[in-house]
């Protein structure tokens, strides 16, 4: 009996026979997919390219027939005839709208309908510079729908082709008192659809629901689809019947011709587009002709691979597990040679690139370090003496580096006795946020003493963020607060934010500082207000937080809340401003137990002690 005595020959005989088999099969197998999937993707990406191309045409049709509807429900409104006049001329201001024409049924007038009746001449200019006079007549109708879109025709004031959108208006007797007709330029509907690459590539056409032909890109004049007793085109009429877009293939392998077609929405026209079949098979038919050979010479170099492959599987192995001892010790200068293409060249290859993510994330943690200790820097101290206030605040951070902000700002030119405190949440955590945090400090403080106003300078830094966040999409919340210690007045502003908490010890009462305004980096046209307040005195504090705070959770999916913060802040309102800050920190950390922290937290508070 025949024995196999070695890891080579049973590497052959078990492994080659049935991979040459299996190649065999999977090569038939996936010739057959890969045709269909082929057949497939072009239908799909036919069907998206036609959809792409119906929606310009309906986004078109669509603005008039939606002002129409308008024109419709306006029926029994107050001043209806005035509102109605305006939308008449709103759909003749539209670029692509050559002409609307507004008729009523023959009446008899009596003096309450003379009344009810709106009479108004309108000037209107034709291609050639010649200017018509058209009156309009509006009076009260009860409902009105669209009835019809008319197919394209030659309109001789304007020298173009058009089609009418026809909307029939009725009195309460449901009879037809008027008959409203806009006309809209046909070339302007359909240019972006004749400008597309697979419109000047392939048989393509605008169709309605007869196979009527409006456009197409044949030299021959074609007045209707199938005409010719093309089959293809035959079988894309019929198939329109029943569904609103798809895709059909002609006879034989490759077929002839394979067609896709996508109907518009807004009007009863179908696209349709018809490619050479030999055109999408061609690399499934180079394919069927190549892989005779391919697979010949994939099974002999597998045999020669296998037999070669063995002899350094284990070698390559060993390599492989004393460079992950080097590593281990901290020595990243190991890159081991990729010497084959199988299973074991792979594991190299992966071993190598691990080695280099290795090194790249020792190089980002020590750079994240460095970056957290300049952040840091821009952070103000602690504490900060200020004459009559007793300030304390802290940002803690979920990662290295964040998008909490806070700051003093206590500059001479803001007067003695003044100081100013700004508090901002970046949207998300991180590198990025840490960045535009930096950048919206460096704005904050360089305008803070350009202007009494807060409202003009918190304007003025979020028209300068709007710039840097056009292309990013990035925002900021802020809440910026002005303490008069002399006046005994507050000013803010606030931009987005959480409104700040103010508590009264002597009265046991808390109010919420709010104010309109939205982030920053959104809308740089926002004005934002400043807001003031009177009455700052011994026993008032404020408080100015982040989210990160209240929306902690725990364990239970509960949040921390405002309550909870109230309570706390009540409890310990007699201490310094240090100790409440350390109280509230400790409890939200109590709360959140083993959970990981999910957003930065920053808190600010200020106390009045005169």
């Amino acid at each position: 009996m025949f024995q196999l005595r070695n890891l080579h020959q049973r590497y052959t005989i078990f492994m080659l026979v049935p991979v040459g088999a299996l190649l065999l099969g999977m090569g038939f197998a996936g010739f057959i997919y890969a045709r269909n999937q082929l057949l497939t993707q072009w239908g799909e990406a036919t069907i998206l390219k036609l959809q792409r191309a119906a929606h310009h045409v309906d986004m078109r049709l669509g603005k008039p027939k939606e002002m129409l509807k308008m024109f419709h429900n306006s029926a029994g409104m107050p001043h209806a005839i005035h509102v109605q006049q305006i939308i008449l001329d709103q759909i003749k201001a539209l670029q692509w709208v050559t002409r609307v024409g507004l008729t009523w049924r023959k009446i008899t007038k009596t003096p309450t309908q003379h009344i009810g009746m709106h009479h108004s001449v309108h000037r209107m200019k034709t291609p050639d510079g010649i200017e018509i006079k058209e009156e309009v007549m509006v009076m009260p109708f009860h409902r009105g729908s669209i009835v019809d879109i008319t197919p394209p025709k030659f309109d001789s004031p304007t020298g173009s082709k058009t089609v009418s959108l026809i909307s029939e208006l009725r009195d309460e007797k449901d009879k037809t008192v008027g008959r409203l007709e806009v006309e809209l330029l046909f070339d302007y509907l359909v240019d972006t659809v004749e400008a597309t690459g697979w419109w000047q590539e392939h048989k393509s056409f605008l169709v309605d629901d007869t196979g009527r032909i409006f456009a197409g890109n044949l030299a021959e004049n074609r007045k209707k689809l199938a005409e010719n007793n093309d089959p293809i085109e035959r079988s894309i009429l019929y198939t329109m019947k029943s569904l609103p877009f798809g895709t059909v293939f002609g006879k034989g392998f490759p077929p002839k011709e394979v067609g896709g077609f996508y109907r518009l929405k807004e009007a009863p026209w179908t696209l349709v587009i018809i490619a050479p079949g030999s055109e999408i098979l061609s690399r499934i038919v180079r394919f069927s002709l190549y892989y005779l050979g391919i697979t010949l010479i994939s099974i002999l170099i597998i045999l020669l691979l296998i037999r070669f492959v063995t002899g350094r599987t284990v070698t390559s192995i060993k390599d492989v597990s004393d460079a992950a001892k080097k590593v281990a010790g901290g020595d990243f200068n190991v890159s081991l040679p990729v010497t084959s293409r199988d299973e074991v060249a792979e594991l190299i290859s992966s071993f190598n690139m691990m080695v280099r993510q290795l090194e790249e994330r020792a190089h980002l943690k020590y750079s994240l370090n460095l970056a957290r200790e300049v952040q840091q820097t821009l952070l103000p101290k602690k504490s900060i003496a200020i004459p009559r206030l007793d300030i304390a605040g802290e940002s803690i951070y979920c990662d290295e580096t964040g998008g909490d902000y806070y700051d003093y700002i206590g500059f001479p030119e803001l007067g003695e006795g003044r100081l100013a405190v700004a508090v901002g949440d970046v949207a998300d955590h991180g590198i990025a946020a840490a960045l535009f945090m930096t950048t919206a400090r460096a704005l904050i403080r360089s305008r803070a003493v350009q202007s009494d106003d807060l409202g003009k300078m918190i304007t003025e830094v979020n028209r300068l963020l709007c710039i840097d966040t056009e292309q990013t999409g990035n925002f900021m919340t802020l809440f910026y607060m002005l303490f008069d210690a002399d006046r005994k007045q507050i000013h803010w502003v606030r931009a987005g934010h959480d409104p700040a908490i103010l508590y009264d010890s002597a009265k046991d009462e808390f109010t919420e500082l709010s104010g309109k305004g939205i982030a920053l980096g959104v809308d740089d046209r926002w004005i934002y207000q400043q807001y003031s307040r009177n009455g700052w005195h011994y026993g008032q504090m404020v408080l100015i937080g982040t989210d990160g705070i209240w929306e902690t959770v725990n364990r239970q999916g509960e949040k921390f809340g405002k309550d909870r913060l109230r309570e706390i802040i009540r409890q310990n309102s007699h201490a310094c401003s240090e100790k409440i800050l350390k109280t509230i920190i400790d409890a939200v950390n109590d709360f959140r137990q083993d959970t990981i922290q999910a957003d930065d937290v920053t808190l600010v508070i200020i106390k009045a002690t005169s």
